[in-house]
């Protein structure tokens, strides 16, 4: 098993993760080998291409708009965990979303003065579950202490990560001696399903909209038959994203703004049983109005829309407003990739894309 950094400093972040080759899979091909049910989405991965000049631009000018915004959440997030969780501690960020949000958590706590703090990454993959041979390398060889380790992730939206996570510690601590806490804490909780998170807003936190280039130049987690059980949950370091890459830039520019902003105060629980409920009743009205029977194939939030248009086969893009600058990359990739958009203004979320359904697909139930 292997270590490494991807493209951050060192002291930003660890990939417990094993670069390999990849033999990459166009989208069409990978979408139907996913819904034939021939293949599980982890065994494949797609080529990245560069983002275009207009994409980084709009990357950027969100990365200025919300700079602040996200700074405080961070440091919200981080008095939270310092106030709450034992030291030194371990921030377990969920590859890859999570990785540049463990990365500025860990920046905070060591403003705070928590000088220990290490940030590891690592995969969790739907159905599969978490790495353990990453868990035990953090417990038993690095000697971090399982009191202190935090799991972090980008966002949540229907909460199926947040499930796979719960499940996969429950499993552990029943057969482990070290004890885990199963929280997640995360920046956007738009579906009222994440422990605790700094907002409930669908807002469009800047790395949610790039892929490898801001999160160290890695890959998401495959674990194909490339991986053996003794290995770490593989990924793909795309080299020739190297002139691209801004992940260090956007830490840097985030925590910029750490000495200029108050830390946010944390949604309550009442507001979260609410997001939940008004989360939970919308995607009923869409899986009944467009017939959908398989809930991996609707993906709400801004971010969780991006990964579908950039990533999967999306059939439609459904936005609140069209011409909020939150989604301008959106309209962006759906003209791009001619995708059909539509206006849903009762909508809890800014945007939420539908996978198209491949012939021949087997439904499954929500």
């Amino acid at each position: 098993m292997s270590e490494f950094t991807g493209s951050y400093r060192a002291a930003d972040a660890t990939f417990l993760l094993k670069p390999i080759t990849a033999d990459f899979v166009d989208l069409a091909t990978k979408e139907d080998l996913i819904q034939s049910g021939q293949r599980h989405y982890s065994e494949m991965i797609s080529f990245e291409a560069a983002p275009s000049d207009q994409y980084t631009r709009l990357f950027l000018d969100l990365t200025e708009r919300y700079k602040f915004r996200l700074a405080g959440e961070i440091m919200g997030l981080a008095r939270v965990i310092a106030d709450s969780r034992t030291a030194p501690l371990s921030f377990i960020s969920l590859a890859r979303a999570g990785t540049p949000i463990g990365a500025l958590l860990t920046r905070a706590l060591r403003r705070l003065g928590h000088t220990e703090t290490k940030h590891y990454s690592i995969s969790i993959i739907r159905d599969r579950g978490i790495d353990t041979n990453a868990l035990e390398s953090i417990l038993r060889r690095d000697k971090r202490p399982a009191a202190g380790m935090v799991f972090v992730d980008g966002w949540t939206g229907k909460g199926v990560i947040t499930r796979e996570l719960k499940r996969a510690v429950k499993a552990w601590n029943a057969t482990h001696p070290e004890r885990l806490d199963d929280r997640l804490y995360v920046v956007a909780d738009i579906g009222g399903v994440a422990d605790i998170a700094a907002t409930l807003d669908d807002y469009v936190i800047p790395s949610g909209i790039m892929n490898a280039t801001v999160a160290g130049l890695v890959s998401r987690s495959i674990l194909n038959g490339a991986i053996s059980q003794a290995d770490f949950h593989g990924c793909v370091y795309y080299s020739h994203l190297e002139p691209y890459d801004m992940s260090n830039w956007f830490l840097d520019t985030v925590t910029e703004a750490f000495d200029s902003v108050a830390a946010t105060p944390l949604p309550s629980e009442n507001a979260r049983a609410q997001r939940h409920i008004d989360a939970r009743a919308f995607l009923n009205r869409v899986t009944s109005k467009w017939g959908i029977n398989d809930p991996n194939h609707v993906k709400p939030g801004i971010a969780e829309a991006t990964r579908v248009m950039l990533r999967r086969v999306p059939e439609l893009l459904l936005l609140k407003d069209a011409d909020d600058r939150d989604v301008a990359h959106l309209r962006f990739l759906a003209e791009e990739r001619d995708v059909t958009v539509r206006t849903v203004r009762d909508m809890p979320f800014a945007a939420t894309a539908l996978i198209k359904k491949v012939k021949g697909k087997k439904d499954q139930k929500f």
